[in-house]
């Protein structure tokens, strides 16, 4: 009987790590699917996050990291967050990450807790020579922006921010939460 009650109290906790935060629906941007080609091999390594939209599953993440490593059939990802600060205690996500577009390699579909959730991803724009790409989720609710190292310049930052901008999000609303160490 107790496990009953608590399996149902743990896929509520997940859900609300995982899902998109409603209520934003009136300031998120009608985002197109990404239709230019990434190299997929870009996609591999440790990605560190830059900024975001505010959302509810990163409240007080700091240092946040996304580990790429290439499976057979795609990607396993681990996602870090420390609380408070970057030396605060970690939260991890665990998903497998799988192309849904061949031809741009730009859309991904993630699955956690062994599939019971699911998200699709897009790559919106990426500057591989740079080193940063522009991730974000059906409907504009979700937004990232990530690099390969722990920092961008200025000038990569601002870049970054403009195409974010052209995007059609508010990038006065984004969030830049303390890098992580190398």
């Amino acid at each position: 009987m107790r496990m009953r009650l608590l399996l149902p109290a743990i896929v509520l906790s997940a859900l609300a790590l995982i899902m998109p935060v409603h209520g934003w629906a009136a300031t998120a941007p009608a985002i197109a699917p990404p239709a230019e080609k990434i190299e997929i091999a870009h996609m591999t390594g440790r990605w560190y996050e830059v900024a975001r939209l505010p959302n509810k599953p990163q409240k007080d993440c700091q240092g946040g990291t996304s580990d790429w490593v290439k499976t057979g059939d795609g990607y396993s990802v681990v996602q870090t967050c420390h609380h408070g600060t970057v030396s605060g205690p970690t939260t991890e996500w665990k998903a497998k990450a799988k192309v849904i577009d061949p031809r741009t390699n730009a859309r991904f579909k993630m699955s956690f807790f062994g599939g019971m959730i699911s998200q699709e991803y897009w790559v919106l724009d990426h500057r591989a020579e740079q080193g940063w790409l522009i991730l974000g989720t059906p409907g504009g609710k979700y937004l990232w922006l990530m690099s390969q190292r722990p920092s961008l310049s200025q000038s990569m930052k601002a870049q970054a921010v403009s195409r974010i901008k052209q995007l059609g999000y508010d990038a006065t609303r984004l969030e830049y939460p303390q890098t992580a160490r190398n």
